[in-house]
């Protein structure tokens, strides 16, 4: 599976929102992981596997107000993978 991240730009007002935001992110499927980013905490990032980035942009804009749909790109898996068995080999010599 592909893990990929979506960075979601978020009309945000109040704490209320920011809250409602993170449910609405979580409650996708295909999510792992939901973060508020940015200097106002207005952009919402989503990692996730197959995650559906137009959905997720529709049900915040219906919810919250406007979205913009900033970026979406792949996560790389393999260095985490490669540290985990280097750890491994080291434990069995």
């Amino acid at each position: 599976m592909v893990q990929q991240k979506i960075v979601i730009k978020v009309q945000i007002r109040c704490d209320k929102c920011r809250s409602r935001a993170m449910e609405i992110a979580a409650a996708a499927d295909g999510v792992i992981s939901v973060a508020l980013e940015g200097e106002n905490k207005d952009t919402v990032a989503v990692t996730g596997d197959e995650v559906d980035s137009v959905d997720l942009a529709i049900r915040l804009s219906k919810k919250l107000g406007h979205t913009s749909l900033e970026s979406v790109e792949q996560v790389d898996q393999q260095p985490k993978m490669k540290a985990k068995i280097q750890k491994q080999v080291r434990v069995r010599v």
